[in-house]
This record gives structure tokens, sequence and C-alpha cells, in this order.
């Protein structure tokens, strides 16, 4: 069975923002929710096929792998059940819904990294410096003082959340008392001050895959902010600034570089050693006699490897033939003999030029 263009099935373009993507799923969402549509079989298929899209293009990872290799590309990665779809979005219709209780978690935290453009294609190791809150020591992350502990929020009974009708819907809000923790602290801990977390500095390695691109971003589960309270932490996204190279530059899985050729070397024909992403690596290639400017040349196989994948793009040369700028005596004899060969001496043809340009 084919499946419907992510895009399309949003009705959004390819250029789409995070905001549009949002109000587009919403839209959808609201229309075709089961909750709304009670065992109609299309709309929770419209559902669960609106919730999909939206996973992927929500996702700048994902998103770029997708517009890449379309579904193929995301392949074994694979989305959960129904359940696993409301959860998922519950930041946008878990208010609407009511049922189960959201998962909170801490909040998310984004580090810029600047890596070479060879470490962006083969992969590196990279140790990086987060600073983020841990759980307080001296309240091992409850928030309250030794001897103490958090007590139930009276005002939601501990569930964090109150709940109000609205039209159809239930809604679903964070309790205003305890800040959707469920819980108040009566007795702050002096250190973290009722917290439950301190700001320190943490070592992270980070392991870079080879293929990655400039703007990609990694994932780490758990590496962002705990939740107040012993809530479970957020993520840490880490995103990739991948600089320029001298020689090289890169388009999708292909590189790109040019060789400069003679005049003498175009005509002739010739053999040319071509540096290769490796470190010392080159390859010979062969240039036929005649070789215009812009003729490009490929390398199968010595481009950038597909992120996730086992693929590899190509080494593409572009030879341009350098014109001299400065000839000894013996140089333009022989070029002025060449020109005497071609029948098109060099004086006749400037003439010739000239008066082309008044007719």
């Amino acid at each position: 069975m084919n499946q419907r263009d992510y895009y399309e099935v949003l009705g959004v373009s390819r250029n789409a923002d995070e905001s549009e993507l949002k109000k587009a799923y919403r839209q959808r969402a609201l229309k075709y929710h089961p909750d709304k549509n009670p065992g109609d079989k299309q709309a929770e298929d419209k559902f669960k096929e609106a919730s999909e899209a939206y996973n992927v293009l929500k996702d700048s990872e994902k998103r770029q792998i997708y517009d890449q290799y379309g579904h193929d590309g995301l392949k074994g990665q694979g989305f959960g059940g129904f359940d696993d779809i409301v959860s998922q979005f519950g930041d946008i219709f878990g208010d609407f819904f009511g049922g189960k209780e959201q998962q909170r978690s801490g909040s998310d935290l984004r580090l810029d990294i600047s890596i070479s453009f060879k470490e962006a294609v083969f992969g590196a190791q990279k140790e990086v410096e987060v600073s983020k809150h841990n759980p307080c020591g001296t309240c091992e992350g409850s928030g309250s003082k030794p001897g103490h502990r958090p007590q139930p929020c009276r005002t939601c009974r501990g569930t964090g959340q109150v709940v109000r009708a609205q039209g159809f819907f239930s809604v679903q809000a964070p309790c205003p008392d305890c800040r959707g923790a469920g819980q108040v602290i009566t007795h702050p801990c002096i250190e973290c001050r009722g917290d439950g977390r301190v700001l320190k500095n943490k070592n992270l390695s980070i392991n870079i895959p080879a293929g990655v691109d400039d703007g990609s971003r990694l994932r780490l589960r758990g590496e962002g902010e705990p939740g107040p309270g012993g809530l479970p932490p957020g993520d840490l996204y880490v995103i990739m600034h991948v600089a320029a190279h001298e020689f090289f530059h890169r388009e999708g899985q292909d590189i790109h570089c040019r060789m400069n050729l003679t005049f003498s070397q175009a005509a002739l024909g010739t053999e040319i050693q071509v540096p290769l992403l490796e470190d010392g690596k080159t390859k010979t290639i062969s240039i036929k006699a005649g070789v215009q400017t812009n003729t490009a040349h490929r390398i199968s196989g010595a481009g950038v490897p597909q992120l996730r994948g086992h693929s590899k793009g190509d080494q593409i040369i572009h030879l341009n033939i350098e014109t001299p700028k400065r000839l000894n005596k013996k140089q333009r004899d022989l070029f002025k003999e060449l020109a005497e060969l071609d029948g098109k001496p060099i004086k006749e043809t400037v003439k010739g030029f000239f008066q082309k340009l008044r007719m």
C-alpha cells in the first residue's frame, strides 16, 4: 500500500515552519479524533495518518531524512500504536481530550557545537561540557528539608492537573497551586531553596555519526534538565555547525571539487591525481584530449555516507582550463605558430571581431 506524502497529509508546503505544522495537525486531529467520531474507522485512520505525518515533520532530524529519502528512509524507525500516538502529542491535544494523565519531565536543553568538514563526513567523538541542573544532594531532589517530605496538593489531589469542561471536550490544565507537580513543599531545602535541583557542569562524550550535515540535530535522551521535585529529566539536543572546507564542498551526499588544467593538458589529454577526502589518498583519472572547461568527472562511492544507511555519495571533479596571464617569448611564439596552423592569424582574428561589431 502506497503511503501519502506527509506534507500532503497535513496540507502544508515543504517549507512549512513549526507553527504551520502544529496548526495544520491540530485542525485535522480535532476533526478526525475518535472521541468526536466514535465508531468511525475512516476518521480514526485519518487521525493516525495525520499524527504519523506530524511526528516525522516536527522532528528536524526525521524531517531531513524524509525530505531526502522519502518513506524508505524512515523504515525501521517504527511508530507506536494508537495510544502512543495520542501520548506523543500531548503537548497539543492532552489539554483537549482528557483521559490519561500526561507524563511530565524537565526542560529540554540545546547545545550548539562546531565540527570540521571531515568530522561531519566520517563521524567523530566529541567531548563537551553542559551546564544543567542536577538533583540536590542535600534533599536528594525532593526540595524539602531533611526530615520533611513534600505533601500532596489538596487542589488537584496529587494529580498535578485540574479538569474543566469546555464544549465537547474535557480540558486539562496544570494545577495553579502546585504548578503541575502534584505536591507542595512546606519546608523548603536551604541548599536548593525548594527546587530540588542545583546548577552544575557535566562532561559528556558525544558520538557524532558519519554523514551529518550543517544544522543536523542529535537527541540525547535524559540529558536535559531534571524536573522539579524529582520528575524525569528532559532531553539534550545537539546542533551541528559544519565548517567549510578549503577544497571540497558538499551537496547532499556528493562532494565537489575543482581541478585546474593547462591549455596543453586540455588539448593533448593527461592524467591527474585527485585528492580524496581520506587523508593522504588520491585517485588517478584520465583526461581525454580536447576536454572543455566545466567538464565533470565522477568517482563513485567517494562521497558522504548516508546517515543511518550503507550507501555513499560520489566525488565530482569539475575541470577548469586556465588561461595563462603571462607568456615568455618562446611561449608567445608557439601560440602564434599555433594560430597560423589553425588558419586564423591573431591580427586578422581581432580585426574580424571588430568588423562584426560594426555590422
